[in-house]
């Protein structure tokens, strides 16, 4: 990706502030009418939304005519039309830009088209960990626990990096945590939290509903001293590195708490046993490294995330459970190859009536691939999770799996009758998008 933030001219905060947000026909709140330009980039798919923005899918197209896709996140019209809010994030996205490195997503641009405030980044063609293990639970597909020590280890060098690059992420948890259809992990959002803490702190003034909103999925992974509203530093991102290590390891969330207070509260005081026995050789040097992480004291953590990833990365080797992108991204084929065929069809139709025109744009954006549910408030999801039974919201009751001749598991069967037709499907769809 050989772009880089503000490559057109510097952008300094005064350019951010800039008119008043809010106003704009088709604000994001309202949901834009896709395609649309905004700034250089055509949003064709929205894919996500949040309380700080909506996310799309976009691509770019130069004068020349190449052409990439990019994640363009517009942020929300009450907080894009904020000076201070602005400048914060102008100054944010500037540190996130001078992190280069194949395990982070990189950030492309930062700007203004009108009343909308935007960040452009890498798109990563895959599913975050939280997706993934929702699938796997889903399906009952087992992980495999090379690929879990792979996936954090993989974490941990994008934080060793950022963090020598004086670049905190303040947010690593499962849905910042990037996993590609070719095995690369990249960790993402980086810049992004002190934006998200800002959301969080309005919110807290509106009450309990709407603070719980803003920090929804990100309590179960702070540090303490993050959860009680102390300045963090780099050992916080360690922390909550450990916290996906040991979820991985236990095939389930590390806080169940009824409620976010009590899930805040457990965060605070982060007693934390071991995880669960898998059988693993040298388990207890695996758990000393995991427990060293989530010390609930500073200073008897992990001093960095290169120390850290030194201890993983030797046991991983000691234990014959090292793994790399190739065979990631072999596993993610073999068993989400019928998802992985979806998402590459559902683009490929996007692509191809954007080039068609508006007509075709507008019958291939309306087929209901991958449609984007409509967000719910923390009353909706705990009503729902009544009906429906307390794991019905987001399955984490995977299996992770010991290496071969550790367990007499069997592996289960390629979700899809036909697997192997599947993967030849993926092949030439690749092939014709790029």
């Amino acid at each position: 990706m050989g772009a880089t933030v503000m490559r057109d001219a510097p952008l300094h905060a005064r350019d951010l502030r800039e008119g008043q947000a809010g106003t704009a026909t088709g604000s994001p709140r309202t949901g834009r009418r896709l395609p649309c330009r905004l700034g250089r980039y055509t949003l064709f798919d929205r894919i996500g939304r949040g309380g700080m923005a909506d996310i799309y899918l976009a691509r770019e197209v130069t004068d020349l005519g190449a052409s990439r896709l990019l994640v363009v996140k517009e942020v929300a019209p009450k907080l894009a039309g904020k000076p201070e809010f602005a400048e914060m994030l102008a100054g944010e996205a500037r540190l996130a830009a001078r992190l280069q490195h194949a395990s982070i997503a990189q950030v492309e641009d930062l700007g203004r088209d009108e009343e909308a405030l935007f960040i452009a980044m890498e798109y990563v063609e895959g599913l975050d960990l939280r997706e993934l293990l929702r699938r796997a639970a889903r399906q009952r597909v087992p992980v495999p626990v090379e690929f879990s020590l792979f996936v954090v280890a993989e974490t941990l060098r994008a934080l060793s990096y950022a963090h020598r690059m004086g670049v905190l992420h303040r947010d690593v948890s499962p849905s910042n945590v990037l996993l590609s259809f070719e095995g690369e992990v990249k960790l993402c959002d980086f810049g992004i939290a002190r934006a998200h803490q800002e959301v969080a702190r309005e919110a807290s003034g509106n009450g309990a509903v709407a603070l719980e909103e803003a920090l929804q999925g990100k309590a179960g992974y702070m540090s303490p001293e993050h959860a009680r509203g102390e300045v963090v530093d780099a050992r916080a991102d360690v922390f909550a590195a450990g916290i996906l290590l040991w979820e991985l390891l236990s095939g389930r969330k590390l806080y169940r708490a009824d409620g976010f207070e009590a899930l805040l509260e457990l965060a605070k005081r982060a007693d934390i046993a071991p995880p669960p026995p898998l059988r693993l050789p040298d388990e207890a040097v695996l758990h000393a490294i995991t427990l060293r992480a989530l010390e609930p004291r500073r200073d008897d953590r992990y001093g960095s995330a290169a120390e850290m990833l030194g201890d993983l990365t030797r046991y991983a080797a000691s234990a014959n459970l090292v793994a790399n992108p190739l065979r990631m991204g072999e596993w993610l084929r073999e068993y989400f190859s019928e998802e992985i065929l979806a998402v590459r069809r559902s683009r490929q139709r996007a692509l191809r009536a954007l080039d068609m025109g508006p007509p075709a744009v507008i019958e291939a954006i309306a087929l209901p691939v991958t449609p984007t549910p409509a967000p719910v408030s923390g009353v909706q999801l705990r009503a729902r999770a009544a009906e429906a039974g307390a794991d019905a919201g987001e399955p984490t009751g995977y299996t992770p799996v010991p290496p071969s001749g550790v367990t007499t598991e069997t592996r289960p069967p390629v979700s899809g009758s036909r697997p192997s037709l599947l993967r030849r499907a993926l092949a030439l769809v690749g092939m014709t998008i790029g």
